[in-house]
């Protein structure tokens, strides 16, 4: 069974007590309205026996000795009548507390139950993305051992790096959810890219990326480096999840450092289509808001569209990898930090749905 069909269950079990705790609500509510109907009932029945009484002692009094046995017992059902009501203003009032109680009790499972299943559906989404990027921190250190790329990078001719260029052009074939990759030399230059009639980067220099200084630094190729979601001047201003492994001599994992390869995720496109994938229905998605954060706060993919990388998101964890608060505006927010996939630790991130109340 598939991540995502275990999370459909565990949302689908959430839903369905988030439900039948709703039911046990309007239940209670309708045994509190029912008791305190009865208890009025009752009331005005013991009224009308006080009244019977009241007008039997009078009878009484006006049959003189003949009314004395008669009197006795208007008596008796008089102060009975008294007693049953002494005793629905008691059934009336221990009853009043005790199903507040329980319908408060009720209330708050329900949204322990609401908040529990938004917990769930936040996780979805985060664990979605680490599976995927995992897959793409594969991808950066496969590629990198291609002979191509090994040869390319220990000596850039114009033919070597031309053929570099066709290779990773057949890999961006098969793979759509990248926008380019580029072949570095060590000193920061992009010496080949998979889509050189689309983006003409040879030449430029990329030393400065937090990606490239990351994977000049690694130690082995079995390491990868990785920069924070950013828009790309030279990929269109799209917005990038860049991955960078080092390319090293014979394609081993201790060769000697040749170049960088690295891999620009087409995040904005991939990372809507998480968000908007949230198992919400449609009365849902019309106060529900899924967005994923990164270590810094910054929205980095939101089902809303007006979000932007500017953007933050003030998220109160308390400490917490995952949870759930009612927020200032009185909205639910429920959260789960990256869990990671094999060996992709993730980055900090965090999956967040609010709901507006």
């Amino acid at each position: 069974m598939s991540l995502p069909d275990v999370a459909a269950q565990t949302e689908g079990g959430a839903a369905k007590l988030s439900q039948i705790i709703s039911d046990t609500v309007s239940r209670t509510h309708l045994v509190r309205d029912t008791a305190a109907g009865k208890i009025t009932e009752i009331q005005k029945i013991t009224g009308a026996l006080r009244m019977l009484a009241l007008n039997a002692l009078i009878e009484s009094a006006r049959a003189g000795d003949h009314g004395r046995g008669f009197s006795v017992v208007a008596a008796e059902v008089r102060e009975i009548a008294n007693k049953v009501e002494l005793i629905s203003e008691q059934l009336r009032a221990e009853l009043a507390t005790q199903i507040d109680d329980l319908g408060n009790a009720t209330a708050s499972m329900a949204d322990a139950a609401v908040g529990s299943r938004l917990v769930d559906l936040a996780l979805n989404a985060i664990e979605i993305i680490d599976r995927n990027l995992y897959e793409r921190t594969c991808d950066v250190r496969w590629w990198a051992t291609d002979s191509a790329i090994v040869d390319c990078a220990a000596n850039p001719t114009d033919q070597s790096c031309a053929w570099a260029s066709k290779r990773l052009g057949v890999i961006l074939g098969a793979y759509t959810v990248y926008l380019d990759l580029w072949l570095c030399d060590l000193e920061g230059r992009v010496i080949a890219n998979g889509r050189p009639e689309r983006y003409s980067v040879k030449g430029l220099n990329v030393a400065r990326e937090p990606w490239f200084a990351g994977a000049a630094a690694l130690s082995s190729g079995d390491d990868f480096s990785v920069a924070d979601i950013s828009t790309c001047n030279a990929l269109g201003n799209s917005q990038v999840a860049t991955y960078a492994a080092s390319v090293r001599e014979g394609g081993e994992s201790n060769g000697r450092p040749r170049g960088v390869l690295a891999i620009h995720f087409d995040w904005a496109p991939q990372a809507r289509t998480i968000v908007r994938g949230a198992r919400l229905d449609a009365e849902e998605w019309q106060h529900t808001t899924v967005v994923l954060v990164d270590a810094k706060r910054r929205i980095i993919a939101s089902s809303n569209d007006s979000h932007s990388l500017a953007d933050t998101f003030s998220l109160e964890t308390g400490g917490r990898t995952s949870g759930y608060y009612v927020a200032a505006d009185q909205s639910t927010v429920a959260f789960h930090a990256t869990p990671g996939y094999e060996t992709y630790k993730g980055l900090g991130w965090y999956g967040v749905i609010k709901r507006k109340p």
